[in-house]
């Protein structure tokens, strides 16, 4: 009798690992559905060169200087940059919430305290050289642009294209003479303040009617990627890190048909929490649902090399003519 309680109880084991093995193979060969039918971020060859806050390396972050630099004489398909609501309701490009880092505020001010950009109007940023820091080598190029004092100031920093930049001004400056450059945005305000920069965001875009398809927006905030999606649904997005870690999840347990995300673009580092985020099984499995895969911040040559050849479809980078190089190995 135990022998045949035994092989009834192992039946019935073996029955429940058939159907789990065959669920799990159902739900993998099931074709994924398409996030879109149409993204202008995927590519069938090389990936796309990606200026990271329009390529810090080569000139100031985030400054018309390095936008014009970009799209003008290296040509990148992608700029990449942040935005940040001013006091005065204002989206203007910048990394930071504040602008000590990269400009001569301090000196100015004699102070040494965050001068966030939410506090402040556009008028009173517009004060600000956002190369002063900017260092070459041993040199710091722009710092002698105008003095500290100089009551013309504002006029100096922007003829030197060196002010802090707004949205429409960088959609205004390529829009007639680049109309298939694309963008990556992020909105980094959160809560409330993320929904008004996202709604700001959409009314500035609609200024400029062709570049509805080229571009991505995103936030690290899921709130606002919500808000996005109810209210701008003809606006392709980015995953929040909420919706990286779902998808990331679901594509390493293999349950892909669990995954309900629908943005358009991944935005990835090479890992995150020890967690290696280059695996094939990422990369292949986006492209099924018609997701671009795009990496950040990737200045490594040898990184660069490794991601071509796994297929992504951008590379972020601060070193873009490194990156140009780079493809030239592979064309």
């Amino acid at each position: 009798k135990k022998g045949v309680k035994m092989k009834k109880r192992l039946k019935i084991f073996l029955g429940i690992v058939t159907f789990i093995v065959i669920f799990l193979l159902i739900i993998n060969i099931i074709p994924p559905k398409k996030v879109t039918a149409k993204n202008p971020f995927l590519t069938d060859g090389l990936p796309m060169v990606s200026a990271h806050r329009g390529g810090g390396v080569t000139y100031p972050e985030n400054t018309l200087k390095a936008f014009k630099w970009c799209v003008n004489e290296i040509n990148v398909d992608i700029l990449e940059f942040d935005l940040y609501l001013t006091k005065d309701d204002i989206l203007v490009i910048n990394h930071d919430s504040y602008i000590n880092r990269t400009t001569d505020v301090e000196e100015i001010t004699n102070s040494t305290d965050k001068y966030y950009i939410k506090d402040h109007n556009l008028s009173e940023l517009n004060q600000f050289n956002f190369g002063y820091k900017f260092k070459q080598g041993v040199v710091f190029p722009y710092r002698d642009i105008v003095s500290l004092d100089d009551p013309n100031r504002e006029l100096v920093i922007r003829d030197n294209d060196l002010g802090i930049v707004t949205l429409a001004q960088v959609f205004e400056y390529a829009y007639y003479s680049n109309p298939e450059l694309l963008f990556i945005i992020e909105i980094k305000d959160e809560g409330e303040r993320g929904e008004k920069a996202a709604e700001i965001f959409y009314q500035t875009l609609l200024s400029y009617p062709n570049y509805l398809d080229n571009v991505v927006a995103s936030s690290f905030n899921k709130e606002v990627e919500d808000y996005f999606k109810e209210n701008y649904p003809d606006i392709y997005r980015g995953a929040s890190v909420a919706s990286t870690a779902s998808f990331v999840a679901t594509q390493y347990l293999k349950v892909n048909l669990f995954d309900f995300n629908d943005f358009s673009c991944l935005q990835l580092p090479l890992e995150m929490y020890g967690v290696d985020l280059t695996g094939n099984t990422i990369i292949k499995r986006a492209h099924r649902r018609g997701i671009a895969v795009q990496y950040w911040t990737i200045n490594d040559a040898d990184e660069m090399r490794m991601l071509i050849k796994k297929g992504v479809d951008a590379i972020m980078t601060d070193d873009p003519l490194l990156l140009i190089e780079v493809l030239k190995e592979f064309k």
